[in-house]
């Protein structure tokens, strides 16, 4: 067995109770926010994947105090940002680079941004060019790809209409807004994840919501508080939709947060007929979780609207999983962010499905799966690219299939979800 490498096999019924790491994107904005505030930020239950940690240590370089105190419990004592010695490695992650240059920007210093191999393939136009119109002078590879360097300071306002919906060019802006002389205004096609004005109102800052325009008022600066992280609902999806496909199971993940910006799987897989209960609901630093239940059962194909993307754009991965068990033909809409994620997500998921017996095919940006009702065939190898939720996805159907499935790559996983095979191997699942 390789850590590189893991094979899922057929399993008999999954059953228990578990709970998952804390929430990826909650995780990266208390540490940005907890570094740009004053005072000393009290983060409870943080994610401590890869990428997370690579933000963790970004925002040290910056001249933060960031301490880990124990599992998950970390504390962070902001103030203003210096010039970092280095270049700041955000590795995998494309929600720390991004939101990292727009806080940066904000400050009147020069910091270099690079990541890995992925991350480096992964253009970064669509942060950069509103931060250049807020007065960030900024250099880049080819493409606006990284390395980039953000010499920032000296911001003015910005009225910005983005043509799609993204949580982290909205972020970078309102980030870099903070510093800003002027009125600082998004306005979205659709409301994308609101975690960072959550948070941003939390650690005191004046935000003004209305439908899917954000605006930042004139209360900018930053006071320390205690944030407590929930359960990633991303990372639920992978034990919940491994319940509904292999046959006998039974699973409940607890804690998992319910902000209705990020439970568009959810809602998809009730459609599609999925045994699935949510219990337990209660606020919980600020957002609101529950504890969710799936059962196996039979599923059935769904179209899934173009204007729920926002809310799922990370699970289409799974969900694509998910439908190959499906009875009938399913069609998810508008998935063009999917080609500059991690990998290009949505090749890599055609690819693994057909290479496992399932037929699948993009149309424009849509995604169609022809779901057998049954079993795939399995008997793949698959190469991740890199990509955490790649692995993952395919590593569930290896558990349902009728032949093992193999993916390389596997160290990726890490990432956003540490601990994976155990957790599911605790479950019942056969990964070795």
């Amino acid at each position: 067995m390789s850590g590189d490498r893991l094979t899922a096999s057929a399993s008999g019924a999954l059953a228990g109770t578990i709970e998952v790491p804390g929430d990826k994107s909650m995780s990266h904005r208390a540490l940005i926010l907890g570094g740009l505030a004053s005072g000393t930020t009290a983060i409870h239950g943080l994610l401590e994947g890869e990428d997370v940690l690579h933000t963790a240590a970004a925002v040290r370089s910056f001249g933060v105090e960031v301490e880990r105190l124990g599992g998950g419990e970390w504390r962070v004592t902001g103030g203003e940002w210096r010039s970092p010695a280095g270049e700041v490695d955000c590795g995998n992650s494309g929600t720390g680079a991004r939101l990292l240059m727009g806080a940066a920007a904000g400050f009147p210093i020069s910091a270099t941004f690079t990541g890995d191999a992925s991350l480096s393939g992964r253009p970064m136009s669509r942060v950069l060019d509103p931060l250049r119109d807020m007065g960030a002078k900024v250099e880049a590879g080819p493409g606006d790809r990284l390395p980039v360097t953000i010499h920032g300071g000296g911001l003015s306002g910005l009225d910005f209409v983005n043509t799609k919906a993204s949580a982290q060019v909205k972020s970078a802006i309102l980030l870099a807004g903070l510093h800003a002389s002027g009125a600082v205004e998004v306005v979205e096609p659709a409301p994308s994840r609101d975690h960072s004005e959550n948070m941003l109102r939390a650690f005191g800052v004046e935000v003004e919501t209305s439908g899917a325009t954000i605006s930042l008022g004139a209360r900018r600066g930053l006071t320390a508080t205690e944030v407590h992280v929930p359960g990633d609902p991303s990372s639920a999806a992978f034990p919940l939709v491994a319940a509904l496909v292999v046959p006998g199971s039974a699973v409940t993940v607890t804690g998992v947060m319910l902000n209705p910006l990020r439970t568009g799987l959810f809602t998809t897989l009730v459609e599609m007929g999925a045994d699935l209960v949510i219990a337990n609901e209660r606020d919980f630093g600020g957002e609101r979780v529950g504890d969710i239940s799936a059962r196996f059962g039979a599923l059935r194909g769904v179209t899934v609207p173009a204007s729920r993307a926002p809310s799922m754009i990370d699970e289409y991965p799974i969900l694509a999983v998910a439908a190959a068990f499906a009875a009938g033909r399913s069609v998810m809409h508008g998935l063009a962010e999917l080609r500059v994620k991690e990998s290009d997500r949505l090749a890599a998921i055609i690819a693994g499905l057909v290479a496992c017996g399932v037929d699948a095919r993009e149309e424009g940006d849509s995604l169609i799966v022809e779901g057998l009702g049954c079993s795939p065939r399995g008997g793949a190898i698959l190469d991740a690219h890199h990509d955490h939720r790649i692995a993952m996805s395919f590593l569930t159907l290896g558990l349902a299939a009728r032949a093992p499935v193999v993916v390389t790559g596997a160290t990726t996983i890490a990432t956003s979800f540490p601990g994976y095979a155990d957790l599911m191997r605790s479950l019942g699942a056969k990964i070795a």
